[in-house]
């Protein structure tokens, strides 16, 4: 392990050791350690042509009384089966559904269906949140992804 020293105001400094504490890290190291990784992974994923693969949340309202909207979702959804782990459906009130759907897969292309799903007239809010993760494959031709450390 490399060690860095770093030189903090100490308004910063304050600042710093407050969110330590509420975030209820038990030193600054590993709390630095984590926020470094956190800004890398996401510097990594704004990259138009990141690499590697990824698991994802891609959360998004739409109003489910535009025309065709429903159908034109579920058929994007089945164009990228092998992208989605699980959907939820929200009915939010008479008009407006929030659904939530885990994927993972590359990078690059579980960007791609968001984009196109976000981008559907009638659509909403939409939101990606995306976690890099590591690739194997397993003995039986399982994958097993697992984060980046």
């Amino acid at each position: 392990m490399e060690r860095l020293t770093i030189s903090l105001n100490e308004e910063l400094a304050e600042q710093f050791d407050a969110f330590i504490r509420d975030k209820a890290y038990t030193n600054r190291s590993e709390a630095m350690r984590d926020l470094i990784r956190e800004r890398l992974e996401q510097e990594r994923l704004r990259s138009p042509v990141a690499e590697g693969h990824c698991v994802a949340s891609l959360t998004y309202i739409y109003n489910h009384h535009q025309l065709d909207l429903a159908g034109r979702l579920a058929e994007s959804h089945h164009e990228h089966h092998d992208l989605t782990l699980a959907t939820q459906h929200v009915h939010l009130d008479h008009d407006n559904c929030l659904e939530t759907v885990l994927l993972r897969g590359p990078v690059t292309t579980v960007r791609a269906f968001a984009d196109g799903v976000i981008a559907e007239r009638g659509v909403r809010h939409g939101k990606l949140h995306m976690i890099p993760v590591a690739v194997d494959e397993g003995d039986h031709g399982h994958v097993h992804s697992h984060p980046i450390t």
